[in-house]
């Protein structure tokens, strides 16, 4: 990221938006638009976003499998559905047939 071309105002952006979302476009960089000096939004090319998109949906499942994994090595500390059903016919105070 360069900081005196990627980091505009608002202001700046408004009375620039073609040029600069040319800029975006060619360079592939987002580009961090301030008010009031604070960061406040990103703009960014819609090829990179869909990349990060992609990128970030990739390892939010790889994470998911590798819980599921863990729960599958686990599975000997599960109850088995006996003990489940006798918990629930318990706290429901359920007779057994």
């Amino acid at each position: 990221m360069n900081i005196t071309r990627d980091i505009q105002t608002l202001s700046e952006f408004k009375q620039n938006a073609s040029k600069l979302v040319k800029r975006v476009q060619e360079t592939g960089q987002p580009m961090i638009l301030t008010v009031n000096g604070k960061a406040a939004v990103v703009v960014q090319d819609a090829e990179s976003f869909q990349r990060a998109t992609d990128t970030r949906e990739y390892y939010e499942t790889v994470a998911v499998l590798r819980e599921r994994m863990a729960d599958i090595e686990n599975a000997d500390q599960w109850p088995t559905h006996e003990e489940v059903f006798d918990q629930i016919r318990e706290k429901y105070d359920i007779p057994r047939r």
